[in-house]
């Protein structure tokens, strides 16, 4: 009789690497804030961090390319009147990133394709309506232009950034400060954690509350809380005695959790990361040196333990890459931007296979870019389930990722502003100019921080010019 002591998995022997120093993000001014975001967020193009700046908010967007030393004069999107709390790209977009800040705002900016050359501060729209500062910021997983705000007003907002407006208020649903709150698999929930110690599942179209569980942690400090793609609910917090816990739910029947564990009794936030392909899940603790890693099944204890990966630095943040972004040919399942005081390095989750072959038991279909709905069309009540492709050849960006969605239902609500003398049976057919005047914009721009970038050349060449007159007399 043989009995099966160790519980077979493929994910057990994933290992964690640092990529080497020269691949790393140097000299980069981490913030300082005291809030419990993660301070980076990572697409297949660009890796954006949440960095000091006096006399306002600012962040730095890097292409992945850009490694190494990282110049002080480099340009940052700073156009937050506070320091920036949240920030998070677009699932649909890799070129459009959120976020919220101090000032109470929300902005949604739109990234050139080749990253910054200029410092930009003219966001694509400014979305206001929070009272107190600007916590947390999500984008819907399938709907396209549907974003989710949490403020320290207590409040959760759901906003249409094709026209700016607000179109969902959450307000009486929170007594105290929202620690986080995590859409489902096709964005038709939001699961958000408090600082009462609830957790609360919340249909946000019919603005009701379908699950509760008061005192989820009995610990003081803060929870989270994300949706797992069953439906369950992964959370992490704190005991009475302070011992760091992580918990799986039921929202049908939240009386009792089904799994809780008991880890360390270290006092930096769980910060959980899931990957719905696969069901690991990666807690990364702030001002821990350490990511964990659980693989979450269907047989007791439902979470298991897999590895830790350890390193002699504590992280400020931390950055999770979609699958997208991920390299197949080595069998790489995660990739985390682990920031440290002055610098951002990339860290390599790897499942190690002897075949060079395409692993298709490690990459399953894994959600697109491309989104299953508009935002009119989730508003209105639809509900539309992840568009799934292929890792199987590498992921290829689309040529046209055009932001211009979102540019182009801004400025079509400008220009029916503006053009009120037209008929109204026209609205539709400027489509294509309004495109073409977007695409001119974004020319004349570069041509313009071109120039600059010349005329400051030129400048700087004079200096140096008079300086070696000098040293030559």
């Amino acid at each position: 009789m043989s009995r099966r002591v160790v519980r077979q998995s493929k994910f057990r022997h994933v290992f964690g690497q640092a990529v080497k120093t020269d691949q790393c993000y140097d000299d980069i001014r981490v913030s300082r804030v005291t809030w419990d975001s993660s301070f980076c967020a990572v697409n297949p193009k660009f890796v954006a961090i949440i960095i000091e700046a006096s006399g306002g908010g600012a962040f730095l967007v890097l292409p992945l390319s850009k490694t190494g030393r990282i110049d002080k004069s480099y340009p940052s999107v700073c156009g937050h009147t506070g320091p920036v709390l949240d920030i998070d790209w677009c699932p649909h977009n890799d070129q459009v990133i959120a976020s919220g800040s101090e000032d109470c705002t929300v902005m949604v900016w739109q990234i050139p394709e080749n990253g910054l050359l200029v410092p930009l501060a003219d966001p694509v729209v400014v979305l206001e309506g929070h009272s107190k500062r600007v916590g947390i910021i999500s984008w819907h997983p399938t709907a396209r232009n549907v974003l989710l705000s949490a403020g320290c007003d207590n409040q959760v907002i759901v906003w249409n950034v094709g026209n700016g407006e607000a179109m969902i208020t959450l307000e009486d649903m929170h007594p105290d400060v929202i620690f986080s709150a995590c859409w489902n698999r096709n964005g038709s929930l939001i699961c958000t954690s408090c600082k009462d110690k609830t957790i609360r599942v919340i249909n946000p179209r019919k603005e009701t509350i379908i699950a509760e569980k008061e005192k989820a942690h009995e610990g003081a400090r803060p929870m989270r809380a994300i949706f797992l793609s069953d439906g369950n609910i992964f959370t992490t917090g704190f005991s009475r005695m302070s011992e760091r816990q992580l918990a799986l739910w039921n929202p049908k029947s939240m009386d009792e959790p089904i799994s809780v564990h008991e880890m360390d009794t270290s006092n930096g936030v769980l910060l959980p990361f899931y990957d719905p392909d696969t069901n690991v899940v990666y807690l990364c603790g702030k001002g821990d040196s350490s990511i964990r890693y659980f693989e979450i099944t269907d047989e007791a204890p439902f979470v298991h333990y897999l590895s830790t990966y350890t390193t002699k630095e504590p992280q400020r943040g931390m950055g999770y890459m979609s699958k997208r972004g991920l390299d197949v040919n080595k069998c790489e399942i995660a990739r985390f931007y682990k920031l440290q005081e002055r610098k951002c390095e990339p860290i390599i989750m790897t499942v190690p296979r002897k075949s060079d072959l395409f692993q298709d038991d490690l990459y399953p279909d894994t959600a697109g870019p491309d989104a299953a709905l508009e935002a009119d069309e989730w508003f209105d009540g639809k509900d539309g389930e992840p568009i799934l492709i292929s890792l199987k050849n590498g992921y290829v960006p689309g040529k046209n990722r055009d932001l211009k969605v979102v540019k182009k239902n801004i400025l079509d609500n400008k220009a029916k502003n503006t053009e009120k003398t037209g008929p109204p049976t026209k609205t539709s057919s400027p489509t294509p100019s309004i495109k073409g005047e977007a695409k001119l914009d974004e020319i004349l721009n570069e041509i313009k921080s071109l120039k600059e970038l010349v005329s400051s050349q030129e400048k700087r060449i004079i200096q140096l010019e008079e300086q070696m007159s000098k040293i030559a007399i």
